[in-house]
């Protein structure tokens, strides 16, 4: 199941086309949903060309400073369905979208030494994949805060497969003293009963992803469990965070 939402989260941490100061790299802080543990670090590289945003790099740091993972994408192709690769260092293990035009043609691996696992399926009708989950959440904004329920086929290299999911506005809140929207994504069948939520939230104005809450595409090493995070976008570092921080590229 983790496996399932990995590139959900991958959205959050995958980041980018945030709409304000876009061209500025960034940090995600990622704590244990329910210790407040803190766990890694995401350092967030947009990339742009001619003033708009095309890509993202992004590298998962653990609180020690050692690398975890890094992930890159392009969204030139689809800004739902962008191309991206995804590599964790401690397990080997890969997922990638290598391309999107007519279909999406995916990739896995399982991990070190196994062998690489490919499919394509056609992309139809409203899908999002990776961090594209984003720039369409960013896309149906407008509507989602109208009280629309915004339903969708997600797809995900992990299971080499597409699933059916909706969005909707569960309620309003605050984040650093800003309005916020939030928004409650599940599974849009009956993989609702054994999937966990997902919770963001938005600014209704620029769009910007303040806080995500859900299961995380890193694992504990200790349990082999996909960690169940809070990935907050502060605009400075919060106390608790490491002070080792990696510098952010430029």
């Amino acid at each position: 199941m983790s496996r399932l939402l990995f590139a959900v989260l991958a959205l959050v941490t995958a980041g980018g086309l945030q709409a304000s100061e876009q061209d500025k790299p960034f940090y995600g802080y990622a704590y244990d949903l329910d210790s407040g543990k803190y766990l890694y670090t995401e350092v967030h590289d947009p990339v742009f060309e001619a003033g708009k945003q095309v890509g993202s790099r992004v590298r998962y740091v653990a609180p020690d400073g050692s690398l975890l993972g890094t992930k890159s994408i392009d969204y030139r192709p689809d800004c739902f369905v962008p191309v991206f690769r995804t590599e964790l260092l401690r397990e080997g293990y890969v997922e990638a979208i290598l391309g999107s035009g007519a279909n999406i043609d995916m990739l896995r691996v399982e991990g070190r030494d196994k062998p690489e696992k490919r499919k394509s399926v056609k992309k139809e009708g409203l899908m999002a994949a990776d961090a594209g989950f984003h720039c369409l959440l960013q896309a149906k904004l407008p509507a989602l805060i109208a009280g629309e329920k915004i339903s969708f086929r997600f797809a995900v290299a992990g299971q080499l497969d597409t699933f059916r999911f909706e969005a909707r506005k569960v309620g309003e809140a605050s984040f650093e003293g800003r309005k916020a929207v939030k928004l409650l994504i599940e599974p849009d069948s009956l993989l609702r009963y054994i999937a966990p939520e997902l919770e963001m939230l938005y600014d209704p104005v620029s769009r910007d992803l303040y806080e995500f809450r859900g299961i995380s595409n890193l694992h504990d090493p200790k349990t082999g469990s996909a960690y169940m995070a809070r990935i907050a976008y502060y605009s400075v570092p919060p106390p608790d965070a490491p002070k080792n921080l990696p510098p952010l590229p430029r």
